[in-house]
């Protein structure tokens, strides 16, 4: 029988219309012969304002498992109402919270940044199962956790999203759908421009990148554990309705819970070009990449400085890119001059672990530094460090990446 794991925000349980609502989406599938897991954050601002009241109360003389045992009854009062509210439409229903001898979330001691013990929580997870068998709707907190020795811990701010992509790859579900206040993932923020449209889908890939960098939609630690066989969405509450269409989230691609590397098989070449200030002129960058851009010639990386702008180019087109800025450079009396330099390597190395690992980049580069291998530029971002060396020693710095990554 298919089971659904619908991940309930904040907002979206605000207030009793809300939650009743919700729990008659709930039931809508349960009566479809569904089996649905129920993960609830906690009811609209709640924790906003449990934690004001603490700091007022407490401030700093609070301890991290004070904190996480306080922050978490915001979670374990809305499973209560959620679930009563389920009963109360006719079917069976059970709470779960941490202090439940069926809590199946188990994590380390890191109380308010906790990470999962994945192999114990996969099998309490079975506990979970016997209950959806009884044709009870079980309905848990999302964002906390315990530890071994039946501590509460906390996942962090936008845990509920983990807690919900955890149970579904967990329980095997046919689906995991994320409700919210907006009807799905949106080209911008809406709240900036009036002009944002929805997505009718987005990749894990993608959809990482858009939560490291700011989007709200979604907790980016979430998607380590989104299995490639699940569907998942991302709906609007206002639609009462777990089945209504909002933006599916696809993939991932591979197993992005694994750190990769790739080192590019042709060379790449650089070319600098130079100019007065010509980081503060308007366009200039513009004028360079829309010249190759109109020549299909693909840009793998570019580094800008005070005096200079540095683009990576395949080998084998180098000449004819080299050509085309030239004229650029000709033609505009910002720039000056335009040279090729030496071939390089291209070493990728990209992991979702990468926004919790501080000095990622460090272990990265100085087993470069001890072997006197010169690092030509870097690049990075919350998910991905991009490194350039000279091709000559382009496979020997790829094994030493490798190797302290493994």
């Amino acid at each position: 029988m298919e089971i659904i794991v619908a991940k309930f925000g904040g907002t979206s349980i605000g207030n009793g219309d809300r939650i009743r609502k919700a729990a008659e989406s709930v039931v809508k599938e349960y009566m479809k012969g569904k089996k649905v897991v129920v993960v609830v954050s906690a009811i609209n601002k709640t924790t906003d304002d449990i934690l004001k009241t603490v700091d007022d109360a407490i401030g700093e003389s609070i301890t991290p498992k004070q904190l996480a045992d306080i922050v978490s009854m915001g979670e374990i009062t809305s499973v209560r109402i959620f679930s009563s509210t389920i009963e109360s439409l006719g079917v069976k229903s059970e709470y779960i919270d941490p202090r439940a001898e069926g809590w199946p979330i188990i994590t380390d001691s890191d109380y308010l940044n906790a990470d999962v013990n994945f192999e114990l929580t996969e099998k309490k997870c079975e506990e979970l199962i016997k209950i959806l068998d009884q044709g009870i709707i079980p309905v848990l907190c999302g964002f906390v956790g315990r530890d071994e020795d039946g501590t509460i811990t906390t996942l962090g701010r936008g845990g509920s999203d983990i807690t919900a992509f955890l149970l579904g790859h967990c329980l095997k579900a046919e689906e995991v759908v994320i409700v919210t206040d907006v009807g799905g993932v949106m080209s911008t923020d809406p709240n900036r421009l009036q002009s944002a449209k929805k997505l009718d889908k987005i990749s894990v890939e993608e959809m990482r990148d858009l939560a490291t960098h700011g989007a709200k939609v979604l907790h980016p630690h979430a998607l380590k554990y989104k299995d490639p066989l699940i569907n998942a969405k991302i709906i609007g509450f206002e639609h009462g309705d777990l089945s209504a269409a909002g933006t599916e989230i696809i993939g991932p691609a591979g197993n992005h819970m694994l750190k990769t590397t790739a080192l590019n098989v042709e060379p790449i070449s650089v070319i600098a070009v130079v100019g007065e200030e010509i980081l503060t002129k308007t366009g200039v960058l513009s004028e360079l990449t829309d010249a190759l851009a109109q020549n299909s010639i693909n840009i793998y990386g570019i580094s800008t400085g005070q005096n200079s702008v540095t683009l990576f180019i395949d080998k084998s087109i180098v000449d004819r890119a080299h050509n085309i800025l030239h004229e650029v450079v000709v033609e505009n009396q910002d720039l000056s001059s335009i040279s090729v330099g030496t071939d390089i390597a291209m070493i990728t190395v990209t992991s979702q672990d990468f926004i919790d690992t501080p000095g990622i980049i460090t272990r990265i580069t100085e087993p470069l530094r001890k072997k006197k291998i010169n690092i030509v530029e870097i690049s990075s971002s919350q998910t991905s460090v991009v490194v350039f060396v000279e091709w000559k020693d382009g496979k020997r710095a790829y094994e030493l990446v490798r190797s302290v990554l493994e």
